[in-house]
């Protein structure tokens, strides 16, 4: 994989009805076209996961890159709102809570994510429309 990208990359659970719905929230909210997306589950992802060093069992998590930086979970979550439109950039502050705490919340919705919201056969297929915003 030789491609460079300019842009943030967030990796999501392709097959997760809550994850799918935050990637189109998060493109509604991104009128600088800052973000890139791909599912973790498909070949894109699984290289960028390689290519990282991030274990592959991280499928319960969003994951962003950004300036060759990785962030997982809540602190990837606070880092996308920053660069979203309208008044999300002030969740950014909610890094000062330590990351155990943001975490575990986290982590407690990721788990009943499937049983609270659903889960897809297949991942997502961008609109012919959203396509460009995918890797």
């Amino acid at each position: 994989m030789n491609k460079q990208f300019t842009h943030s990359i967030i990796l999501f659970d392709g097959v997760c009805n809550l994850c799918n719905g935050a990637v189109n929230f998060v493109i509604n909210r991104d009128p600088g076209n800052v973000f890139k997306f791909t599912p973790l589950q498909e070949k894109q992802g699984v290289l960028l996961l390689k290519k990282h060093a991030i274990d592959a069992k991280m499928l319960d998590s969003i994951v962003l890159i950004e300036n060759g930086n990785v962030y997982i979970k809540s602190s990837a979550a606070l880092r996308i709102a920053k660069k979203m439109s309208n008044l999300w950039p002030l969740f950014f502050a909610l890094l000062i809570i330590p990351r155990f705490m943001r975490d575990g919340v986290y982590d407690f919705i990721a788990k009943n994510r499937y049983k609270w919201f659903g889960k897809k056969e297949q991942c997502m297929i961008p609109t012919p429309g959203l396509r460009e915003k995918f890797l």
